[in-house]
């Protein structure tokens, strides 16, 4: 448990034997089903959550009650909804696990600690949201500049572990269109 974590931050900076130490006695290691919610529309998103072993989504429920998938995330990756950590207003999205997963959660008041207690976490933490914000604008981008089966033959050729993880109508709802149309360009029809 939290070895991969531990190898991905020293990717980005060096953290001594006692500071792993008091890093991971502040992170909660929990297994997630199938499906499993780890936050709800409502609640308050107060944790950072890094995933061990598995795939988990974040989404939301749109007015026509469909579900619209904004994140994925696999092993190695973060997931969680940054407005409400950074505000501590209550959710607009859930985040649940897309197969059997393990995920690593620090509770906000915890992670605030070690960021004053190990400096070398913000510099990680920077580099991680940083490099959430330029997947985020670059998503934003291909929405508005791609059309739907450009969108999807980027994300084939750029993720295809997804394609292949992820249910279809998760994926058509990353990429903005139907389960219909999606299986339309799969099938080569269009």
């Amino acid at each position: 448990m939290s070895e991969s974590l531990l190898k991905h931050i020293q990717r980005k900076t060096e953290l001594t034997p006692l500071e792993q130490e008091k890093l991971l006695s502040k992170i909660e290691y929990r297994k997630l089903k199938k499906k499993e919610l780890l936050l709800e529309e409502g609640s308050v998103c107060d944790f950072f959550c890094f995933i061990e072993k598995g795939c988990c989504r974040m989404y939301l429920i749109n007015d026509k009650g469909n579900e619209q998938t904004l994140q994925f995330g696999i092993e190695d990756w973060w997931i969680m909804d940054y407005m409400s950590y950074s505000t501590e207003n209550p959710s607009d999205f859930y985040i649940q696990a897309v197969e059997n997963s393990e995920v690593l959660i620090i509770p906000k008041n915890d992670l605030e600690q070690l960021l004053i207690e190990i400096p070398k976490l913000e510099r990680y933490f920077r580099i991680v949201l940083q490099k959430t914000f330029a997947a985020t604008q670059m998503r934003i981008k291909f929405l508005f500049t791609m059309s739907a089966e450009e969108r999807y033959h980027h994300f084939n050729n750029a993720f295809p572990v997804f394609v292949q993880r992820v249910p279809q109508y998760m994926l058509a709802s990353y990429l903005d269109f139907s389960a219909e149309f999606m299986s339309k360009i799969r099938a080569g029809k269009i």
